[in-house]
């Protein structure tokens, strides 16, 4: 069994990994330990109570100075109770007051887990166990169930809480945060941050977690291009290949927040959850409320394991449905071909060219509906523009198909525009302020779709659209932040519930449209990453991992990603040089190399393309389809290099393994350079392609791959490992 209850002490064990907290005698739920995994052991000895000033002791202590709930490692910190540090739940009582006191009330172990009404959560299998653990507050009747998830084959506790009033009278959550990690033995930690901007998005920063709080954090209504909704906790020896390392990954995709808070005493406190600000959740008595799900992983064998664990885990728990490990069709998108400036002539033109080459599917992008011409109209207005298609939309698509291309269609459904009927028809479906003049971003407006009949117009425009023509693929955009917060339907005293009840559109919208279409190829995008987050995978298998897709920039933007997401949900394409965003002229092989990471695809007009780079795409593409489980699902291992970037995929077995090097310009008379690779067989030999050399795997791992002289600029190694 992987969770164990014993005299109200709660062992959770993965194959790698002890999660244990206990209910003490005073039924408060104190963390114990989270670490290697360690059986028959309570690990209640490592806690210390000390008196300490300014740290008040609940009532029912009587004269016991030495426990606070301010100085306790705590499983679920609530607000009110005297303690000072960041809690997980705070709320407003009918007569004002804030306080509150959860004690341990009952539990249950069960197989499976359940499902978390209205949002995305990861999906068990046979093998997965929970416990609920119910906590109440005496005075008020509020009461808190915890959920622990248990994955122990893939390393991972997804965690949960729903808040539900057994009292009389309404009570207002000010905060519901999901998950609260305390590591009360005092150590110096880092915390990893994933920030960014358009076009640059999950760069990487470790900083040391010191006295104070250090943050991520979105309030933009969406996950953000800004930070990622996930972090990595480590100590600050921690490397690639050692040291300890936790993963907190929230699946959602709205405004969020993460903190990191080193106490008066040095322990470190992690929570993670529903961005506080702008939220206040009205809760009616017998009414619940459920949080995102997190998701926690370990590892103590450095920061690599523990991406391998999330990949693991993202792969087989949280992608799903038709395309869930599936090889994508190698797609051309018309975006960078054509942007605006197209009709259904020049589109069959890029088609019939990209046809030639061993694509698979045309992806139409923006610019096919209402009267669209550029990004000032028409959002909101989901048929063909009659102005740009002869044959209409349906007639494009068979065309299409004629050539033996799939067709897939960008779409931005949460969007309007002011000069769109939808807007003409209905002006009160767009989120403003009352009397102010709305923020206008790329000339677009937010839909509420907190609104339930908006979400049912929009499934039926949608509904109406995919099967009006052979629609195979469906890029989901959303091009701004959420601003003028403010929804016709709600009442003043509920307007804090606006962000979520939006995010909760979204999820239903996105549920609804792909039960009914299941075997539609749904990629998510936001400005390119502005939501590359678990919620968004649960609805689609890819997520468009950045608007930038200059190789170079993207050796930053995709390695950043790895450290959370697997290779096979990250959108890539191979796009015109000079690059469009940053002018930068590179190779067509080093474009490929790296936009070979999943869902591979081009981004460019194949007409414009040398009789030579056209047989080069060609072998890119046979390439792509013969390797693309070692590219997608591969095993990846980020390696070591002292000049570029270095990585390497192996398979299952271990018996074939590809290795991509980047170096970021070259030197004269260099020093040679060596490669230690991770994840082969030592009892095995391989043959290197194309250098031809013959090596076991012991000496691959521990003397390395020696590289050869690097000349020119952005200089590519490719290496094919098979095992003889």
């Amino acid at each position: 069994m992987s969770i164990i209850v014993k005299n109200r002490l709660f062992t959770l064990n993965t194959a790698n990994s002890t999660y244990q907290f206990t209910a003490d005698a005073y039924g408060i739920l104190r963390h114990l330990y989270y670490g290697t995994r360690v059986d028959n052991t309570d690990f209640s000895y490592l806690v210390q109570q000390r008196d300490r000033g300014f740290s008040g002791n609940p009532a029912d202590a009587g004269d016991d100075r030495t426990l606070s709930f301010d100085t306790l490692p705590l499983e679920y910190p609530v607000y009110g109770c005297g303690d000072y540090r960041e809690s997980c739940l705070a709320v407003t009582h009918p007569d004002g007051s804030r306080a509150l006191d959860l004690r341990f009330e009952d539990y249950s172990v069960f197989q499976g887990k359940p499902e978390l009404a209205g949002l995305p959560a990861s999906i068990a299998d046979l093998k997965t166990e929970s416990l609920q653990v119910r906590l109440r507050d005496l005075v008020s009747g509020l009461s808190v169930c915890l959920t622990y998830a248990v994955f122990a084959e893939k390393d991972v506790i997804a965690r949960s809480v729903r808040i539900e009033n057994h009292g009389e009278k309404p009570i207002t959550l000010d905060r519901v945060l999901s998950c609260c990690l305390d590591f009360f033995q005092p150590a110096a930690r880092d915390m990893m941050l994933f920030y960014g901007r358009h076009a640059g998005e999950r760069n990487v920063q470790r900083s040391a977690i010191l006295h104070g709080k250090l943050r991520a954090e979105s309030t933009r209504g969406a996950s953000s291009l800004h930070y990622n909704p996930a972090t990595i906790v480590c100590t600050h020896d921690t490397t690639e290949t050692t040291g300890e390392a936790y993963a907190a990954v929230l699946v959602y995709s709205g405004s969020f927040l993460i903190s990191a808070e080193l106490d008066q005493i040095s322990q470190t406190r992690l929570v993670v959850g529903i961005q506080p600000e702008n939220f206040a959740w009205r809760l009616e008595p017998g009414e619940s409320f459920t949080a995102p799900e997190v998701l926690l992983a370990y590892s103590a064998e450095g920061l690599g394991c523990l991406s391998r664990r999330l990949h693991a885990f993202i792969d087989a728990h949280i992608i799903h449905g038709a395309w869930a490990g599936r090889r994508r069709p190698v797609l051309l998108n018309s975006w960078e071909a054509a942007y605006f400036d197209y009709d259904d002539e020049k589109l069959l033109q890029i088609a019939q060219s990209a046809a030639e080459l061993g694509v698979e599917l045309f992806v139409l992008d923006d610019g096919w509906f209402g009267k669209r011409n550029g990004d000032t109209s028409s959002l909101g207005d989901w048929y063909g523009n009659e102005n740009k298609f002869k044959c209409g939309l349906p007639g494009l698509c068979r065309k299409i198909n004629a050539l033996g291309l799939d067709f897939g269609i960008w779409i931005e459904p949460e969007m309007i525009s002011m000069d769109s009927e939808l807007y003409r028809a209905h002006p009160d479906w767009m989120l403003a302020a009352p009397g102010r003049p709305p923020i206008k971003s790329r000339c677009q407006y937010v839909l509420d779709l907190s609104r339930g009949e908006i979400v049912d117009d929009l499934f039926e425009q949608f509904s109406a659209l995919l099967s009006s023509c052979n629609i195979s693929y469906v890029k989901w955009d959303m091009n701004r932040s959420l601003a003028d917060l403010w929804s016709a339907a709600l009442p003043a005293a509920r307007q804090g519930e606006l962000l979520h009840r939006y995010m909760l559109g979204v999820y239903a919208l996105l549920q609804r449209l792909t039960e009914a279409f299941p075997n539609i190829l749904w990629e998510t995008c936001s400005g390119g990453g502005g939501r590359f987050d678990a919620g968004m995978l649960y609805y689609s298998p890819q997520i468009w991992c950045s608007d930038n897709t200059d190789p170079i920039a993207r050796l930053a933007i995709q390695r950043g990603t790895s450290y959370i997401y697997p290779p096979s949900c990250v959108g890539a394409h191979v796009s015109a040089s000079p690059n469009h965003q940053t002018g930068r002229e590179t190779a067509l092989a080093l474009r490929a190399a790296v936009a070979a990471s999943g869902a591979f695809g081009y981004e460019l007009d194949p007409a414009k393309l040398s009789a030579e780079e056209k047989q080069e795409v060609v072998a890119q593409i046979q390439d792509y389809k013969r390797n693309w489980q070692l590219y997608a699902y591969g095993t990846l291992y980020r390696l070591e290099s002292m000049r570029g970037q270095a990585w390497l995929r192996v398979a299952a077995d271990k018996k074939r393994a590809i290795l991509t090097y980047v170096q970021e310009g070259a030197d004269a008379n260099a020093p040679a350079q060596y490669l230690k690779l991770q994840g082969l067989d030592p009892m095995q030999t391989y043959h290197v392609l194309p250098s031809g050399q013959m090596l076991s795997g012991a000496a691959l791992l521990h003397g390395g791959l020696p590289l050869p002289e690097l000349r020119g600029n952005y200089p590519l190694v490719q290496r094919i490992l098979e095992a003889t």
